[in-house]
């Protein structure tokens, strides 16, 4: 059996995270939020319109975060691919960066592609058309090879092209299921690809993983200011989300001919490139990755962009990139979590 948007699934992938009070007033200034464990009962509230419904509304953790962390304890590492730009290569970047770790024969990769409304990870993967199954244990990622799996809304939609339209709730309600109800067995890594902003899918991922622990999210952004002003929104965010930033790579860096392996400049980093905003904000430098047509080419036919061009400059950048991200995450396996 598997899961369709046509048909309902057997769970209730409308549920918000947690229900929230319905509000019959704009939240005053001082409001300490309709889901603080305060709400309705501080000095701040007194007079407002929505005192009582805020002290009655439910509060505390969602609880199904103690099933997600159960779920999710036999996997090692989990890294969040961010951007607060679109169009910047994530989950281009996700795929071969999950690619690139399932080279290694005895690591075993998943990629969960939380783009609800744009999911492209399938059709990169060249597994579009394959759909997720379900049975008693729940839902069985896609296999793409015998050490990578897959899951995204893809798999359940009723036809390739047809549009997801739906609001908050609904799409934290899926992005919980993939974590509670997916099962993804043993896995050394888990790569989150995740739509452009710091919205709700975001906030779902982040507050449903604080407990299993993220080892922390790679920043990508393209050399231009104008991509570079969103990622600043993003390094805001992981700082008042409490997400540790791994680095930031540095994206379609130049055009390299696939003959002549000339590189010219595309996108001219006009105010120092990602390697500026990481010095200015003390965040690890991972690397360039030039553009390369063929990897365009690669992500359309559904293949491996690292078996089928390992010569290719931003091949060997790609390379470099991943040995860093890995070095990040074993040394925080050595020194134990710091404090994010």
């Amino acid at each position: 059996m598997a899961p369709s948007l046509e048909e309902p699934p057997p769970f209730d992938i409308s549920a918000p995270l947690k229900a929230a009070p319905k509000l019959v007033a704009p939240e005053p200034e001082h409001c300490p939020g309709p889901s603080s464990n305060t709400a309705g009962l501080t000095s701040a509230c007194d007079g407002c319109p929505n005192q009582k419904i805020c002290s009655t509304a439910p509060k505390g953790p969602d609880p199904d975060i103690p099933l997600i962390t159960s779920r999710l304890s036999s996997i090692r590492h989990k890294l969040l691919v961010l951007s607060g730009k679109g169009g910047v290569g994530k989950s281009t970047f996700s795929t071969m960066l999950a690619h690139a770790l399932a080279d290694n024969p005895s690591s075993t990769v998943g990629i969960m592609d939380t783009d609800i409304c744009g999911p492209s990870i399938p059709k990169m993967l060249g597994v579009e058309n394959d759909t997720v199954h379900v049975s008693a244990a729940g839902w069985s990622p896609v296999w793409v090879a015998d050490n990578l799996a897959v899951m995204s809304v893809q798999f359940m939609l009723p036809g390739r092209d047809d549009a997801v339209i739906w609001r908050g709730p609904k799409k934290n309600g899926l992005i919980k299921q993939f974590l509670k109800d997916v099962e993804w067995g043993e896995l050394d890594y888990l790569v989150v690809d995740t739509p452009p902003g710091t919205s709700d899918e975001h906030l779902s991922v982040n507050s449903l993983l604080q407990q299993s622990g993220v080892d922390g999210a790679v920043l990508l952004t393209t050399p231009q200011e104008v991509a570079l002003l969103d990622v600043r929104k993003q390094i805001d965010f992981c700082a008042k989300a409490g997400i540790r930033i791994l680095g930031l790579v540095e994206n379609m860096a130049g055009f390299v001919c696939p003959k002549c392996r000339f590189q010219s400049e595309i996108f001219a980093a006009s105010t120092g490139g990602a390697e500026r905003l990481a010095q200015e904000t003390g965040i690890t430098f991972l690397g360039r990755v030039p553009l390369d047509p063929r990897i365009g080419m690669a992500c359309d036919y559904g293949e491996s962009f690292f078996d089928a061009y390992p010569d290719s400059p931003a091949c060997e950048a790609l390379r470099t990139v991943v040995g860093r991200v890995t070095a990040k995450i074993e040394n925080f396996d050595d020194e134990g979590a710091p404090e994010i």
